[in-house]
């Protein structure tokens, strides 16, 4: 495993603990025994640890890209084992089955598409990982769906965001260290 993806696994890891500290202490409002929450856009609001978590599933797709799925797993444990030193136990437990979860479903959209698609499987991967871990993490969480709409358009904002500049990067593989499809072989004339 090289410094890259030791790199992007350490930058992964270190959004899940954020995520769950940033729910319990930063946002513009903070509802009682619930969420501080954040506007995210159209009148929408969502637990503050959503940009957080945005950035997550994107650097999920990273770390799959510089280290493969079982570098992507890892950073998913490794990320869960350190909210449990930030967060209350019930929001760490809720955290870690929707990150699961939700990795899951990532894994599963983002790994037929990354070689011919990568930027629909950037948006695509973020999108369905976005709505499972928002519904487990919230209902888990809180009891609650109140906020998906919000939790959902707060991580898409950083798959979007994030669409361009990995589909550049992927381009200039050699530099940044991504895999890319392998070339077509050509086929040989029979005789």
């Amino acid at each position: 495993m090289g410094p890259r993806t030791i790199s992007l696994i350490a930058a992964f890891a270190v959004t899940v603990p954020v995520a769950n500290w940033m729910i319990g202490k930063v946002g513009t409002r903070c509802v009682p025994d619930g969420p501080c929450t954040i506007p995210v856009g159209f009148g929408l609001h969502a637990p503050s640890g959503v940009l957080v978590v945005g950035a997550a599933l994107v650097l999920r797709d990273l770390v799959q890209e510089a280290g493969g799925i079982r570098a992507a797993l890892a950073a998913v444990a490794i990320g869960t084992a350190l909210s449990w030193f930030i967060a209350p136990p019930a929001l760490v437990h809720a955290s870690a089955v929707a990150f699961l979860l939700a990795e899951l479903a990532d894994l599963t959209v983002y790994t037929p598409l990354r070689l011919r698609r990568p930027g629909l499987a950037i948006v695509a991967s973020g999108t369905a990982g976005a709505l499972v871990d928002s519904a487990v993490f919230l209902w888990l969480a809180f009891g609650s769906v109140d906020f998906l709409a919000g939790q959902v358009v707060g991580k898409l904002w950083f798959s979007l965001l994030a669409a361009p500049v990995i589909v550049l990067a992927r381009r200039h593989s050699g530099r940044a260290g991504f895999s890319t499809p392998p070339e077509p072989t050509a086929r040989r004339k029979s005789s």
